[in-house]
């Protein structure tokens, strides 16, 4: 494939005329005469310095900083000079409070230096970490090849990471592994394409499209919600039996994640997988926008849920990845549960479904940012739970929660399915039932039924997201924390079903 130099990559990313050089000459005292000759036939061949430019620059206005890799010097590989260079770029965008863009290409650390050059992997990562520490945006676009020490490193720690189409993504070069082990290494392993399969990298987009992505994370990350959005009231619900709305919310055309999405939402930039091997489509991982109200958003997937693919752990591992990420960024997590119910095979028993739910529930009860859940459709058992500890709840009004599916209570306590109607009655699994308790804080009504009015439920649901997350940003995150165990413990010590209304 053909291969854009750094200083290409910069100018088609940032707008014109935007680009400021940090770099100051390298130092490169003390080296041999074989290795310094190789260092000025670099320079001369790539036009640059180092392997590594840095510099800031406007990408559709935003002020950004930006490492780039030039592959054309020694293979983009990373030597203390170009290490030197790295951290002072990362350090100087921490302290100037601004995102940092990074295209790496590599082919690791830099032989000629050996075991020097190999740790500075170690200062890189821990600038990038007081980078992300700050709460400030680390966006990372893989190109054309990224391996060895580099891939372990600084382009595998990004918020969000994109990779180029066709490039040759991995931890150890397949020249290396054919020389070590005498066979070459698998095709189609080490692409861009795989690792997406497999919840490694966010996308896959040309180099012509990453400013248009980048930019649009920044919107939701940097934006600053209204502090004036009005609250869009509630409108009562009657209160239908518990087995109606267990019904209609398993009508295969109710609106799920993806439409409450595509009508609601101002802006979506979907991620993809845990970032360390898993992607379950189950789960729907993205930074999203209500309006002028950012989020994490997590939310479980109907359409990818089957009865042959069930929700499994990866799912959870990704909600986990994503409260995180809702850490690091200074965002509100949302959370949306909707789940027939959580994998039940050897699969999940062995990739340690019960773990999962035990620490996502941890992870939620003590997560040190806002958090938002929204109660869409069924909630079925342990996968549903895993996702409901948060400061506030929202329910349509036909969602409901359940330790088991009402027909699986109903085999338990009699022995049979036919009582499914009057199991799901006692055990107060309603929206309504669950306000009543204080698990839900406000229900959205549906006319008479989602599925019926897709489009305009989901606007209203919209809405009412919007100005609760607005009001999540402006709360402060330890008054969060420390309340929010608590509405989940103080219940009523009374089991009778509350009496259905005559209607």
């Amino acid at each position: 494939m053909d291969r854009l130099g750094a200083r290409e990559l910069i100018d088609l990313v940032l707008d014109t005329g935007s680009w400021v050089s940090w770099d100051d000459p390298p130092d490169h005292s003390g080296v041999d005469d074989d290795y310094a000759a190789a260092l000025a036939r670099a320079a001369e061949r790539s036009g640059v310095d180092e392997s590594v430019i840095t510099g800031e620059g406007r990408m559709h206005g935003r002020r950004v900083a930006v490492v780039a890799c030039e592959f054309g010097f020694l293979a983009g590989s990373i030597g203390r000079a170009a290490a030197t260079r790295l951290v002072g770029s990362i350090r100087r965008a921490t302290e100037e409070g601004i995102p940092l863009l990074a295209a790496p290409s590599s082919g690791g650390t830099r032989m000629q230096e050996g075991t020097p050059a190999f740790v500075q992997m170690i200062a890189i990562s821990a600038a990038l970490v007081a980078h992300k520490a700050a709460g400030l945006p680390y966006l990372v676009y893989l190109r054309n090849p990224t391996t060895g020490g580099v891939m372990a490193s600084w382009g595998s720690l990004g918020h969000i990471t994109v990779a180029e189409p066709g490039a040759l993504v991995g931890f150890l070069g397949p020249r290396v592994f054919e020389a070590l082990y005498g066979e070459p290494f698998p095709t189609g392993v080490q692409t861009a394409e795989n690792l997406h399969a497999h919840g490694i990298v966010d996308a896959v987009l040309p180099p012509d499209q990453i400013a248009g992505i980048l930019d649009r994370a920044l919107g939701i990350l940097q934006v600053e919600p209204s502090a004036d959005t009005p609250d869009p009231g509630e409108d009562e619900v009657a209160g239908v039996d518990a087995w109606e709305s267990i019904t209609r919310s398993r009508r295969p055309d109710r609106p799920g994640v993806r439409r409450l999405l595509r009508y609601a939402a101002t802006d979506v930039i979907p991620l993809n997988g845990t970032g360390e091997g898993e992607s379950d489509p189950g789960l729907l991982i993205a930074l999203v926008r209500f309006g002028d109200a950012p989020c994490v958003f997590l939310g479980q997937d109907r359409r990818g849920q089957t009865e042959a693919h069930p929700m499994g752990p990866g799912a959870l591992r990704e909600a986990r990845r994503g409260m995180r990420l809702a850490v690091e960024l200074g965002l509100p997590l949302m959370t949306v549960i909707d789940t027939a119910g959580a994998a039940l095979t050897p699969e999940a028993e062995e990739g340690g479904l019960a773990g999962e739910i035990a620490r996502c529930l941890a992870d939620l009860v003590a997560l040190a940012a806002p958090t938002l859940c929204l109660m869409l459709g069924e909630g079925n058992g342990g996968g549903a739970l895993a996702l409901l500890p948060a400061d506030r709840v929202v329910a349509a009004e036909h969602a409901w929660l359940s330790p088991l599916p009402p027909e699986g209570a109903s085999a338990i306590v009699h022995r049979d399915t036919e009582h499914a109607p009057d199991m799901a009655r006692a055990q107060h699994v309603r929206s309504v039932d669950l306000r009543a308790r204080g698990i839900v804080d406000r229900i959205v009504a549906e006319h008479p039924d989602a599925a019926d009015e897709p489009e305009d439920f989901c606007r209203r649901v919209g809405e009412v997201l919007r100005f609760e997350l607005g009001r999540l940003a402006r709360a402060e995150v330890g008054r969060l924390v420390g309340s929010r165990a608590d509405r989940f413990g103080k219940q009523p010590a009374s089991c009778s079903p509350p009496p259905l209304d005559p209607a």
